[in-house]
């Protein structure tokens, strides 16, 4: 059996140096892993890879050197997070490090030994020298933290620090299946705890395995945070109608859609693996949608001529309003992918827009903070459309559709357009 250490070691390098997602990375070493274990090293390559920046920094410091091999960076991220983030005793994290090393790379054993234990003399030098140094200071590329300062110019720093904090864990409940007063209560026979967020939002207390929330198995409920919890009633869909969801993986707005009203729902998605997590959430849910593995980009390949009086459009972007959740994305992408992006949303916009019938709604919505991607792209595409109009929409907390990342649920952008 694998330890929790070296497994998440493991993780780190895989997105690291492979530049895979985390997510990606946990799938291929799900099969075969003891639950608690795995559960254990996730919890320790999420807080590794929340707190890199400082970690690097610490890093880079100590061995005054670039690592190598580069796998050696893996163990080493880990074991200086447990050092200072956690209360793994010090003895332990330094000889966990040194022994998974040692069984790979028996000649590091002492350099590896050397970077752990300096920490420990050095570990108030270090936090001094980290808070002058901007990436260790905020955990954040230097990329992300200049575009978050131009673009919210009062309170990116808080931003920032709410983006290297925990997500809440917030449920939907199928209204199909039972309601959200109904749910509470059986969330308070299981002893969670747990308060009304939104219309069939209940935050909990604490997290818990999904594994533990009552009738989850029996598609009672789904995990989905608030703010795309939005989507649907903003998408302003009645039963019977015609709708599609451009982007639709993995799948939680098209199942909140489908538990809203009786809809003739197309679900895309370019990748039939992540589609067919789609299908995977539909059948839990008791719920049914056409699927097709399909480019939203390329109507001509699926479309079959007939208009959608509904387009929900949840583009493709940065991901820069769910860093917490996903705190492997801002060490994965670069300045130019937001760039990158944009162009990508513009031409989903261009292809999809012809295809709704004239009275028709499209919600464009991201988990981006930038504006370029949000009311920046928005705002082009009305210029370059006289029949598309931009509606107001009202969102507790929301300045022009943006979602800020705060307690109750990350950061997300709301645009709803109608073909006039």
């Amino acid at each position: 059996m694998v330890p929790a250490r070296e497994l998440a070691a493991d993780l780190v390098n895989q997105v690291l140096l492979d530049g895979r997602s985390l997510t990606a990375a946990l799938d291929s070493v799900r099969a075969g892993s003891d639950p608690r274990r795995l559960a254990d090293a996730q919890d320790l390559a999420y807080g590794t890879l929340r707190n890199l920046g400082r970690l690097r920094f610490c890093l880079r410091v100590l061995a005054g050197r670039p690592v190598k091999p580069a796998e050696l960076a893996g163990p080493l991220l880990v074991a200086l997070y447990e050092l200072d983030g956690r209360d793994t005793p010090a003895y332990a994290a330094v000889n966990e490090a040194v022994n998974l090393v040692g069984r790979r790379h028996p000649r590091a054993r002492g350099f590896v030994n050397g970077v752990l234990r300096n920490f420990i003399r050095q570990r108030e030098s270090l936090a001094g020298a980290a808070q002058e140094d901007a990436e260790a200071r905020w955990n954040f590329p230097a990329w992300w933290i200049e575009r978050m300062a131009v673009q919210y110019p009062e309170d990116w720093q808080a931003q920032l620090e709410a983006l290297n904090g925990h997500p809440p864990m917030t449920l939907r409940v199928n209204c199909r299946k039972g309601s959200v007063v109904d749910y509470q209560a059986r969330l308070a026979e299981a002893g969670i705890g747990a308060r009304q967020t939104g219309e069939s939002a209940l935050t909990l207390d604490c997290p818990v395995r999904v594994a533990d929330l009552p009738g989850f198995t029996e598609g009672g409920v789904s995990v989905q945070d608030l703010g795309a919890q939005y989507a649907a009633p903003l998408l302003q869909c009645e039963d019977g109608m015609r709708v599609l969801d451009a982007c639709a993986a993995p799948g939680g707005k098209t199942a909140h859609l489908l538990e809203s009203h009786d809809l003739d729902l197309l679900a895309l998605d370019r990748d039939a693996g992540r589609l067919q997590r789609v299908a995977d959430n539909l059948e839990r849910l008791g719920l049914q949608a056409r699927l097709s593995a399909a480019d939203a980009g390329v109507p001509g390949h699926w479309w079959d001529g007939r208009p959608f009086d509904r387009i929900l459009l949840d583009a493709p972007c940065t991901a820069s309003g769910v860093a917490r959740r996903h705190p492997d994305g801002k060490w994965l992408k670069r300045c130019e992918d937001a760039d990158e992006l944009a162009s990508q949303q513009a031409r989903l916009l261009e292809a999809v827009w012809p295809l709704l019938g004239q009275g028709g709604k499209l919600l464009y919505a991201t988990c981006s903070l930038f504006a370029e991607e949000n009311q920046a792209q928005v705002e082009a595409f009305l210029a370059r459309h006289a029949d598309a109009g931009q509606e107001a929409i009202s969102l507790p907390g929301a300045v022009h559709g943006q979602l800020r990342p705060d307690g109750e649920h990350d950061g997300f952008f709301y645009a709803r357009i109608v073909k006039t």
